[in-house]
C-alpha cells in the first residue's frame, strides 16, 4: 500500500495531467456533435475489432465441436436424401429417429490403404455404436465400401479399391446395370462390367448404385464414364469408371443399415430352400 502511494505521490504531476486531458476531451466530445460521432465510431471500431479476434480465437478451439455438428446436419440430411420418400421439414429434420428404410451413422477414419491389391480401410466405430457386417459405406460424395467385419470398438471395410470388391451398379441415364469391379491398377478408377453392348453409354455418363443389393440403397453416386471398350465376346462393354471420391484423402463417412435386410435375406433364403 504504501509503494502505491509513493507511486501516486512521485506521478502527480503527471496523474493531474492526465485527469485533465481525460476531463477536457469528455467536454469536448459532449458539446460538438461531429467529434462525438468520431470517438463512438472509433470506440465502435476497437471494440467490434477485440470481439472479432476473442470470437476467432475461440472459434479456433471449439474446431472439434462444430465439425462434428457439421457432420451430424449432414448426416441427417443424407438421411431424407437417400429414404426419398420423407416429405422435408423441420420436424423430420431433426428427429433422432425416422421410421424409414434406411438408418445413417457417422465415423471417422483411422486407417486407409489404397495402394495395394485388397485394400481396407478401419472406423472408429463398431459392435458398441450398432455397427454391422455388410453394411454400405459412403460420403457426401459417393460409395466408399462395405463392412467385412467389427469388434467392439472398431469396424474394418472392404475398400471398393479391392480385388475381391463386387458392387451393383447402374448407369444413370439408362438404368442398365452390372457389377462395379477394380483391376487394381488406378486408384482413381474402378471398373463396371456386364453392361450389354445394346446400351447407350456415353463417356460423362453418371454411374450410381443399381439398388440390386439390400446393402445400398439406389441412386447413391460412384464416378463418371471415362473410358469404355467391348469385352472379349463383343457382347458386353467394359467401362472405366473415374471416381466421384480422392479415396486417398478420406476422413468422415457414413454408414448405411438397411433396417429389411434381414426380412430381405430370410426371404431369398426360403426361396433357394
Amino acid at each position: 500500500m504504501q509503494q502505491i502511494v509513493n507511486f501516486l505521490i512521485r506521478n502527480k504531476t503527471f496523474i493531474v495531467f492526465l485527469l485533465l486531458f481525460v476531463f477536457s476531451l469528455f467536454l469536448t466530445v459532449q458539446s460538438h456533435s461531429y467529434q462525438k460521432i468520431k470517438f463512438l465510431n472509433s470506440a465502435n471500431w476497437v471494440s467490434g475489432t477485440i470481439y472479432n479476434k476473442t470470437n476467432q480465437i475461440s472459434d479456433y478451439f471449439h474446431l472439434e465441436e462444430y465439425n462434428e455438428q457439421l457432420v451430424e446436419e449432414n448426416m441427417k440430411l443424407r438421411k431424407l436424401l437417400i429414404n426419398k420418400n420423407i416429405e422435408v421439414n423441420d420436424s423430420t429434420l431433426y428427429a433422432d429417429s425416422l421410421y424409414t428404410d434406411y438408418r445413417l451413422y457417422s465415423a471417422n477414419i483411422i486407417k486407409n490403404s489404397y495402394s495395394k491389391k485388397r485394400n481396407y480401410l478401419l472406423l472408429n466405430k463398431g459392435e458398441k455404436d450398432s455397427i454391422k457386417q455388410d453394411m454400405g459405406v459412403i460420403t457426401s460424395k459417393g460409395i466408399v465400401g462395405i463392412i467385412e467385419n467389427t469388434s467392439e470398438g472398431f469396424s474394418n471395410v472392404q475398400s471398393v479399391l479391392n480385388s475381391l470388391s463386387e458392387i451393383n451398379a447402374a448407369v444413370a441415364n439408362t438404368g442398365n446395370f452390372g457389377s462395379l469391379k477394380w483391376d487394381g491398377k488406378d486408384f482413381k478408377t474402378v471398373q463396371l462390367v456386364d453392361i450389354l453392348r445394346a446400351a447407350n453409354v456415353q463417356k460423362g455418363d453418371t454411374i450410381v448404385t443399381g439398388g440390386m443389393s439390400s446393402i445400398f440403397p439406389k441412386g447413391i453416386p460412384i464416378g463418371k464414364i471415362k473410358e469404355f471398350s467391348l469385352d472379349a465376346s463383343k457382347n458386353y462393354y467394359l467401362i472405366d469408371v473415374e471416381l466421384f471420391n480422392d479415396m486417398t484423402t478420406l476422413d468422415h463417412v457414413y454408414i448405411i443399415e438397411n433396417l429389411n435386410r434381414q426380412e430381405i435375406l430370410n426371404l431369398q433364403n426360403s426361396i433357394n430352400e
